[in-house]
């Protein structure tokens, strides 16, 4: 399956500003089951764009506007090819728990285990355990999936009612949000119970036939839990799901602050108005214009592409012989 993601962001200025500095975050990423085939950054007004990788392999574009501008936009499209999913089993053996303290004990997780900015311990998060029966039982994989049901019980999904910098207090209060304060929620919980657990910022891909309660038309995110046997699964709290076919990942992080898709600042005394608009459409052949790159009729990649997939495939190679190696440690 092949899916094409248009994102549009527009910034309006009250007033005219100017050395504006803007760091962009919607190049998904090319790993496991998800490669990505193409991607395209246009800036008005034209800017010289730049890009790094940062220590967990998101791809980060960052450019400048010296020139007085009363508005910026910025359009990302991309096309993205998604391997099928194995079907997860339902619960882990015996001694699972045992088996993950192992792993991180012997792993390098500690980041996703900490507080961090937007997803930490808090009175309100304690009686939602509570509540919920959030402990240490069964396995891991079963309680997480209860835990994904729970959270999607217990809380309405509605579209601004927090805003982007809200604690996790205002959403466990109101038991209503969106998808990155839910996100949140089980990310917090999930860590308190010794689980090293991450933030996924993202697209998903909607259909009338699945009634996702997310919203059409935005960036959406999920969880990662690292788990025995299996390694990082998502868990999708906004619509009861497991993260599959439909989740594209652009970047990964300790929560929303690690990976906002845009953060910027601008020189000058003006109010800023914000407008985004994400459209994902899927189909099944690689579209037009890639399938002519294509160099023959077996497995390789679009010409156009290979540089890129090159590029990624050494970062996810040495990623891939960290893991290995961890892997190793842990059966001696």
């Amino acid at each position: 399956m092949y899916y094409r993601i248009r994102h549009l962001t527009r910034f309006r200025y009250s007033a005219p500003v100017s050395e504006s500095l803007m760091e962009v975050r919607m190049h998904p990423r090319t790993e496991a089951h998800q490669r990505c085939l193409d991607y395209q950054l246009a800036v008005t007004p034209k800017a010289g764009i730049h890009t790094y990788r940062d220590f967990l392999a998101n791809s980060i574009h960052h450019f400048g506007i010296p020139g007085h501008h009363r508005q910026l936009q910025i359009m990302a499209e991309s096309v993205v090819e998604m391997k099928p999913w194995h079907d997860l089993p339902y619960f882990l053996a015996p001694g699972a728990w045992a088996e993950l303290d192992r792993m991180v004990y012997l792993g390098d997780t500690l980041e996703m285990l900490l507080p961090s900015h937007y997803a930490r311990p808090t009175t309100a998060l304690e009686r939602l355990m509570h509540e919920l029966g959030a402990v240490r039982r069964d396995d891991p994989l079963s309680l997480l999936r209860e835990l994904n049901t729970r959270i999607f019980e217990k809380f309405e999904y509605v579209p601004r009612s927090t805003r982007v910098d809200s604690p996790i207090d205002d959403a466990l209060n109101q038991r209503a949000g969106v998808c990155q304060d839910f996100a949140h929620i089980m990310i917090a919980m999930v860590r308190q119970l010794g689980i090293p657990c991450r933030y996924v910022s993202g697209y998903l891909h909607h259909r009338e036939q699945d009634h996702d309660r997310s919203s059409d038309g935005a960036t959406h995110a999920w969880v990662e839990a690292l788990l025995p046997e299996l390694g990082w699964v998502g868990f999708d709290p906004t619509n009861n799901l497991l993260a599959g076919h439909r989740h594209i990942r652009t970047a990964i992080g300790r929560d929303y602050n690690d990976v906002p898709p845009t953060r910027g600042v601008f020189k000058g005394e003006a109010q800023s108005d914000l407008t985004v608009t994400v459209a994902v459409s899927a189909c099944r052949e690689l579209p037009p214009e890639l399938a002519e790159l294509v160099v023959s009729t077996d497995d390789s990649f679009p010409q156009g592409v290979m540089a890129l997939a090159n590029e990624e495939a050494d970062i996810l190679a040495a990623i891939e012989r960290e893991q290995q190696m961890q892997q190793q440690q842990q059966q001696q």
